[in-house]
């Protein structure tokens, strides 16, 4: 069952070995992840699992080890061959040494349907008492200089995620569409997908810690027990 969840978001630049000293509009975003993460494992659990998006749906085996050496500096986590995802990638690192070696860690298809992500959280909640470390960015059509450039029904749309998390609607989440999340450019619907599926029926305390886009992209800090 799930006792506890963190959402964070996954940009590299969180990572302050690659942002340097120019990226002072993130230190709110890493105090929020910070705070979330804590508040998770403060929770007494039996099993830690860390899910964000990739490429494709799959499990990772051991201790896998990460790099941002792709986005600019060869930061890394874990020890051996590099093969996380950039989702777990950051998950990894905002754990830290200790918890991070105990985390098992999923990654789910960007792309990954409704109904398959709601049951890959089902399955990953199933054994045991299990906290959630939920890896997944909002919209990134926000303003004209997001990635995306900018859709009017960006804003509404995250601001609907934003609301769910605060609100630990699992329901609205459930309901998020596919095809206009990445329309949209939602990095993490399929993540937040997943969340839904691990809570279930249930409706959990919910507090949003964040909601910000300082580069045009969604990033929510939420934390659900």
């Amino acid at each position: 069952m799930l006792v506890a969840a963190a959402v964070c978001p996954h940009p590299p630049l969180l990572v302050p070995a690659l942002a340097g000293a120019a990226a002072p509009e993130l230190d709110g975003l890493r105090a929020a992840c910070a705070a979330a993460v804590e508040a998770m494992l403060a929770v007494e659990h039996d099993r830690l699992v860390v899910v964000g998006g990739g490429e494709t749906t799959r499990a990772y085996g051991g201790r896998p080890a990460g790099t941002l050496r792709p986005w600019g500096v060869d930061v890394r986590v874990g020890d051996g061959e590099p093969v996380l995802p950039l989702s777990l990638t950051i998950g990894r690192w905002l754990l830290g040494d200790e918890a991070g070696a105990r985390a098992l860690f999923h990654e789910v298809a960007s792309g990954a349907g409704t109904d398959e992500c709601l049951r890959l959280g089902e399955l990953l909640v199933a054994d045991g008492r299990t906290a959630l470390l939920v890896m997944g960015d909002g919209s990134a059509c926000l303003t004209e200089k997001s990635p995306g450039y900018l859709a009017p029904a960006a804003l509404p749309y995250n601001e609907g995620i934003a609301g769910a998390l605060a609100e630990g609607d699992a329901g609205a989440l459930a309901a998020l569409v596919p095809e206009e999340a990445a329309r949209l450019w939602v990095g993490g619907r399929a993540a937040f997908q997943v969340l839904a599926g691990a809570a279930g029926g249930t409706r959990p305390r919910a507090a949003l810690l964040e909601n910000a886009a300082p580069y045009g992209v969604g990033y929510f800090v939420a934390t659900w027990t």
